[in-house]
């Protein structure tokens, strides 16, 4: 159900705020104010699916954005150009933490606000979600002094909560950790945090060219954009440093590819890399009710052939006043390859890519993300449907195939939240852009 506000009577303020709050209590990752010619539709991103929340008309359109702007310390008088910005505050006890982005389109400018939750990274590795081989191998790479280890995925997987909970996990009096990060999304106490700055000429490779000679220990760069990044990156970690960052891959294999790719010497690569940790995220089934449906002949075939066992039942999605559509949260699924010296040879001698995929997927104890995600499927954690949506089959089957076995879709009512609030709440408050 679209939420209703009576902008006659109720002020921008208390609207913007009530929007948040809700949205944050709804477990939302995202809020989009999105310009219509009669206005603005809000929609909320909750466990990856966006949901229409609420309408602005077009008279309060602009006074809407110029509210959001103000709090998040853009400038108001420029909307031809994107801008960023951050909230900071704390509204009716609920600590929100907002990214903010404009973005000028034909019908006006578009603001998108990111919901941070650190919730999963202060808990710790151990709650993000791997399988025990998985979760062993993640140990594995920690306990080594040096090398370089990768996190990748797409945008909004949670590679950065995978970091940050590799950093309190590495985070100890007797280690010197310096993370690069634009911009820093968790402060770790105990941690030397530096924000890239690029209008300032702070890059990542100067901030990384400095940080080396601060005698660290550990260096966390947020993500891998460039070529020269990916150098210092590589060179870092043969010198003494254990490094730790993102890029936008989608597995291990294609990892490797891309950082050849960005012209890294090869030989610095299979010295450098100690291990890589794939994921995305699938939505997670509502234990209050979820419910088990026989599986087909044709997930029966998959399952066999995918991870060797004979699954009789899987869960489905069925939706009830907790959850609103048979899922509550998201669970991540995970490829993890832990280098060890025959792929360092091999990398080393330029093996072709079929080699290299053979080695890494069939001698390397590696699983599949659609191996681990079908495991997790079969644990009842998540649904068939979830996991080939987000996972191409290499036999080239697609997700219709499974039509007929997949009978009861969920519904796509909008989550409800977790506290129903009133529209009593302060003014936020700008934060701090330094």
């Amino acid at each position: 159900m679209i939420k209703t506000f009576d902008f006659e009577v109720i002020p921008v303020v208390n609207v913007v705020n009530e929007i948040l709050l809700d949205a944050k209590r709804r477990r939302a990752s995202d809020v989009h104010f999105d310009p219509r010619p009669d206005g603005i539709v809000v929609r909320i991103r909750v466990d990856g699916v966006l949901y229409d929340y609420a309408t602005v008309p077009n008279k309060f359109k602009q006074t809407v954005v110029t509210r959001i702007k103000i709090v998040s310390g853009m400038n108001i008088t420029e909307s031809r150009l994107p801008q960023d910005g951050a909230i900071k505050t704390t509204l009716e006890g609920v600590d929100l933490d907002l990214r903010v982005a404009s973005l000028p389109t034909s019908e006006g400018e578009k603001v998108a606000i990111r919901i941070l939750d650190y919730s999963m990274s202060v808990k710790g590795i151990e709650s993000l979600g791997f399988t025990k081989s998985n979760y062993d191998k993640v140990l594995t790479m920690l306990k080594k002094p040096d090398g370089i280890i990768l996190v990748t995925g797409a945008t909004g997987v949670g590679k950065s909560t995978t970091v940050y909970s590799i950093l309190q996990r590495l985070n100890t009096p007797q280690k010197n950790i310096v993370t690069v990060e634009d911009p820093i999304e968790m402060d770790i106490a105990g941690i030397n945090q530096v924000k890239v700055q690029p209008n300032i000429d702070l890059t990542f490779a100067n901030v990384l060219r400095s940080v080396l000679r601060q005698d660290p220990n550990i260096i966390m760069i947020g993500e891998i954009r460039d070529t020269i990044t990916a150098k210092i990156a590589v060179r870092a970690s043969i010198t003494g440093h254990l490094v730790l960052s993102t890029i936008h891959t989608n597995n291990s294999l294609s990892t490797i590819e891309r950082l050849l790719d960005m012209d890294v010497e090869r030989y610095l690569l299979a010295t450098a890399l100690s291990g890589i940790i794939s994921q995305k995220l699938a939505r997670k089934l509502c234990k209050n009710c979820t419910k088990k449906r026989p599986t087909s002949q044709y997930e029966k075939n998959l399952f066999k052939k995918v991870i060797g066992l004979d699954i009789a039942e899987v869960s489905t999605a069925v939706g009830c006043e907790k959850c609103g559509g048979g899922f509550l949260g998201r669970l991540s699924i995970h490829e993890v390859l832990l280098i060890n010296r025959e792929m360092t040879d091999k990398i080393s001698n330029g093996v072709k890519k079929e080699e290299l995929r053979k080695l890494v997927y069939e001698n390397g104890d590696v699983k599949t993300l659609l191996q681990d995600g079908l495991i997790k499927v079969a644990s009842h954690l998540t649904t068939f449907e979830e996991v080939l949506k987000l996972i191409e089959l290499e036999d080239g089957n697609s997700e219709s195939q499974l039509t007929e076995a997949l009978k009861t879709p969920a519904k796509t009512t909008l989550p409800r939240p977790v506290v129903q609030t009133g529209l009593k709440t302060p003014s936020l408050s700008v934060a701090s852009t330094t």
